[in-house]
């Protein structure tokens, strides 16, 4: 039997926040050259760096190896946009957001679908943004058996504070692997025995599909849904049955309304 992963399209708008300069309290703001450094260095994980445009000196070079070593997104800004982040006054030219979290790597996901001896079941999130809804899918994640959660890079939420208050501990249990490209990992696990299907209100129901299999759920962007490309990938369309007068969920609700039909399944129920 064919195990599935579904890419789940979300209908319901979110209100995009322009992510190019701003962060959160749920981060941890480091400023300074030699802070930053030492971060790369103490092994945190730096989500984004700032740097001032023109700077070219040795410590910066270090910083930007560092960064480019761990695939770190680098912004270049002006000084004034720099000041306008820093609570310490004292960036001298650089500062860096880590998350509040440790990343794991897909690896370990693996590994713990090995040790409890089953196939393994993975999220996959498209540009989730809501930390919320993030936190709530690691949660439901953990509930529903399912080995870990994959997430990009770029243009998603990551491990704030408030993922991790949202994921309700499961975050402690549950590896979120980050990923540059999420439609090449596509490709990756399907070399590892892995299938995907995008979810989509034209897909055949889901109760209609064997979802026994090693599989991965796809959950769109709270917005736009499912990128192209991730969609491209996808081998099956599938569709959560709506008997209401609105014709979406909210990406959390959906993923666990998809992730109970794959623990329903495999219990033989």
């Amino acid at each position: 039997m064919k195990g599935m992963a579904f890419a789940i399209r979300e209908y319901m708008s979110y209100n995009k926040q322009n992510d190019n300069i701003r962060h959160t309290e749920d981060e941890h703001l480091i400023e300074g050259r030699n802070s930053v450094l030492e971060a790369f260095r103490a092994g945190k994980t730096v989500d984004k760096l700032y740097v001032q445009n023109g700077l070219k000196d040795g410590v910066i070079s270090s910083i930007l190896r560092d960064a480019k070593k761990h695939d770190t997104i680098v912004n270049f800004v002006a000084k004034e946009k720099l000041d306008q982040m820093s609570k310490t006054g004292k960036h001298q030219g650089v500062m860096a957001i880590c998350s509040a979290y440790q990343y794991s790597d897909i690896e370990d996901i693996f590994k713990k679908a090995e040790e409890k001896g089953e196939q393994p079941f993975i999220f996959l999130l498209d540009e989730i943004e809501d930390p919320h809804n993030l936190g709530a899918i690691i949660r439901t994640a953990n509930l529903c058996g399912a080995h870990g959660v994959i997430i990009p890079k770029r243009r998603a939420a990551g491990l704030t504070a408030t993922v991790v208050k949202a994921s309700a501990g499961a975050i402690n249990y549950t590896p979120v692997a980050k990923v540059t490209n999420l439609a090449q990992t596509i490709e990756e696990l399907k070399q590892r025995g892995m299938w995907f299907a995008c979810a989509d209100m034209g897909g055949e129901i889901m109760y209609d599909v064997d979802l026994k299999g090693p599989i991965g759920i796809v959950i769109g962007n709270e917005g736009s849904g499912v990128g192209r490309l991730v969609k491209e990938k996808c081998d099956y369309v599938v569709s959560i049955p709506m008997m209401g007068d609105i014709d979406s969920l909210n990406a959390s609700v959906a993923a666990g309304v998809l992730a109970y039909e794959v623990l329903r399944q495999r219990l033989g129920r």
